[in-house]
């Protein structure tokens, strides 16, 4: 018995806008986490977001995916932020090291530390509420086109 032909499935699609300083804001990933751009310009971002039942481990802390998560939009914020959010950044390599179990309101604080025009290197810190620091991240980046 063969099996009978399947629809294709609804993927994500990229994410438009008139203003590309508000993309972030219309990615369905980054309103599941209910993740925040505190600030992004000039190679540097803050993102955060607050701990919830649903985006924790074993342990009652914020899974280290949601942390990793975190620092990676943040990084990728700032990259953006250095072109004035004239291209958007895709991730290349990402490299996250936990420190603590991260509880309450997280936040991750990047900077760009190189490019080449092409390819953008960041590094980001993630603190919890009470100021301890839960993560470490470095990652490159590259520069694509905004999607139109």
């Amino acid at each position: 018995m063969s099996a009978a032909p399947q629809a294709p499935v609804a993927g994500p699609r990229p994410v438009t806008g008139d203003d590309p300083r508000q993309l972030f804001a219309r990615v369905p990933f980054c309103a599941l986490l209910q993740m925040r751009r505190e600030h992004s310009a000039g190679g540097r971002a803050r993102m955060s977001l607050d701990a919830r039942e649903e985006l924790g481990n074993v342990i009652g802390a914020v899974h280290g995916g949601v942390v990793s998560t975190l620092l990676d939009v943040a990084m990728a914020s700032a990259a953006v932020s250095q072109v004035d959010f004239a291209r958007t950044a895709v991730t290349l390599n990402l490299s996250t090291s936990f420190l603590e179990p991260g509880h309450g309101t997280l936040t991750a604080d990047a900077q760009v530390v190189a490019t080449d025009g092409q390819v953008v290197w960041c590094r980001a810190v993630a603190t919890d509420a009470g100021g301890r620091t839960v993560a470490r991240a470095h990652g490159s980046f590259r520069y694509l086109p905004l999607p139109r």
